[in-house]
């Protein structure tokens, strides 16, 4: 998936935040996600909501003369894309530290390292990105690998889904990890032949090393925040779930927004360690608009390619069954203040007894009241078939990511066996279940491409068009899913379904362009398409 390169979307474009007033959408076919009337001429927009929707003469007549006309000149327009999962800050920091998600081996890892550490040759080295199922070494990395990289340097190297990390022999030594280290609840201290400490730390573990590494200051924060929004607008993504935010980021987020410096919406699930405001107060509005605080994000597993994912039955390559992160007594209590104060909880569960736990507790701590409460299945990966209508019968939304499966699916056979196969990222059972899936990427897990979320979700062919019979191509759904996915749903997932999620009168003005028409391409063509206008409050945020 990493070897899909991105354009250089924000090198070729104007991201601007134009005064909202007048604006008419023309040109193109308009995609509206109503199904009584799913495609329209023309939109007609004014200042924050949308006042027409429908032939272009009619929407010209309604204008105002001063009205700005944006001729899509053939491209195709959308409600606005939303990301119903990615981390914020995550993804500006990705842009501005040593980036991983392009490294192809080990070999290409330590090089990169090397090259990293020769131009700064003081200080701590810190990346994120690389995943090792493509490699031809075949096994993750090692303090070894680090070592004769660059050597006595403090490097901590996270992998891309977050749930593991590599470090060197010096950061095992600052952090005091030695063979006699127990490995911490929920965590893993993977050791080598010689019983020592290989630099392989999975989970709960990467805290041991978490001080080794200067936390970045505010200064970067904030450039990693502005980062994120400005890549995320040039994308074609109006919105954003973001997920284990600190009560710190936020502060920042918010300050940003009331600067007139970040300008899509972003709606919050706190970390447990910033959750105070919203189990005090619930939910909160700022007064942009834009940024939202919703919830709690919790973890019940791990990720399934560090064998991590809690499953029902040992992994088919490994003697274990993954590892459970959040304990009953933890995770129940915060669910309690949770439910006092409305806050949502979203929890993240890959493995199928992972997400047999969430529904479980879900359905304790919620009781008849669990539909109204939305609460949120982060990822829903791996999930029995007695689970499945369990998810429409509590009103749990499946939050899911199409680009993990068309990632997960070169390993995930290995991981799981045959048998139990069919479990996996079945966003089509899901549906014929009345389960609502709101998708998105998990950046920077994925890339965070709206066009790599939606091919995943038609098509389920990796990204050079490989598919075979274990990748279950009868879970791809249709484009009118997969736009509702990307759209209509994230809405839905944060009570607004009312306000955005469709191009209607009288809802928020939140658009998205593309340069084709994904309703109608060749599934191939999806990925080679190319974000032309992002609307958001009916401000202009992007244009190409």
């Amino acid at each position: 998936m990493r070897r899909f390169v991105l354009a250089a979307l924000l090198a070729a474009t104007s991201l601007t935040t134009a005064q909202a007033g007048d604006l008419l959408i023309h040109g193109g076919p308009i995609h509206t996600g109503v199904e009584a009337a799913p495609t329209a001429e023309a939109v007609l927009i004014r200042d924050d909501k949308i006042l027409f929707v429908g032939p272009l003469a009619a929407a010209k007549a309604k204008a105002a003369k001063d009205v700005r006309a944006i001729d899509l000149k053939g491209a195709a327009a959308y409600p606005g894309f939303v990301d119903a999962h990615a981390h914020l800050t995550g993804i500006g920091l990705r842009e501005l530290t040593l980036n991983l998600d392009q490294v192809k081996s080990v070999a290409e890892l330590a090089a990169t390292v090397k090259a990293y550490a020769a131009a700064h040759p003081e200080g701590a080295i810190y990346g994120r990105g690389w995943i090792e199922t493509h490699w031809p070494e075949k096994r993750f990395p090692t303090k070894a690998d680090l070592d004769a990289a660059a050597p006595g340097r403090i490097i901590v190297l996270g992998r891309s889904d977050g749930h593991a990390s590599v470090v060197s022999s010096a950061a095992l030594a600052k952090a005091g990890i030695t063979a006699a280290t127990v490995s911490p609840p929920g965590g893993d201290i993977l050791k080598g032949p010689d019983g020592q400490p290989d630099g392989m730390l999975i989970d709960h573990a990467q805290a041991l090393v978490r001080a080794v590494i200067p936390p970045p200051n505010e200064a970067l924060k904030r450039e990693a925040l502005r980062k994120a929004g400005q890549l995320y607008a040039a994308r074609g993504w109006t919105g954003m779930a973001n997920m284990s935010v600190m009560a710190e980021d936020l502060a920042l987020l918010r300050d940003e927004a009331a600067k007139g410096a970040f300008h899509i919406r972003i709606d919050n699930y706190m970390d447990p360690s910033g959750a105070e405001e919203v189990l005090t107060k619930g939910p909160q509005t700022d007064a942009t608009g834009l940024i939202r605080l919703q919830g709690i994000k919790l973890y019940m597993d791990g990720a399934l390619g560090s064998r991590g994912a809690a499953l029902l039955e040992p992994y088919s390559d490994a003697d274990t069954l993954g590892l459970q992160l959040t304990q009953p007594d933890r995770g129940l209590a915060l669910m309690k203040r949770a439910k006092a104060a409305g806050a949502q909880v979203a929890m993240h569960a890959i493995g199928d007894r992972g997400n047999r736990l969430v529904l479980d507790w879900f359905e304790q701590s919620l009781g008849a009241d669990a539909k109204a409460a939305r609460w949120r299945n982060e990822h829903s990966q791996i999930v029995a078939d007695t689970d499945v209508p369990r998810f429409a019968k509590l009103g749990v939304i499946a939050s899911m990511q199409p680009s993990h499966a068309i990632g997960d699916l070169f390993f995930a056979p290995a991981r799981l066996g045959k048998a139990r196969l069919h479990e996996g990222y079945r966003w089509a059972d899901f549906l014929k279940a009345g389960v609502v899936v709101a998708a998105g990427s998990d950046a920077p897990v994925e890339v965070g491409d709206p066009r790599i979320e939606f091919y995943a979700a038609v098509y389920r062919h990796s990204l050079d068009g490989f598919a075979n019979a274990d990748w279950h191509l009868d879970q791809a759904v249709s484009r009118a899913q997969a736009l509702k996915m990307l759209t209509l749903a994230p809405a839905y997932a944060v009570f607004r379904e009312k306000e955005l999620g469709t191009l209607e009168v009288g809802k928020k003005a939140d658009v998205t362009a593309f340069s084709k028409d994904l309703m109608t391409i060749p599934p191939q063509e999806i990925l080679t398409v190319d974000p032309v206008l992002t609307v958001v409050n009916g401000k202009v945020v992007f244009e190409k």
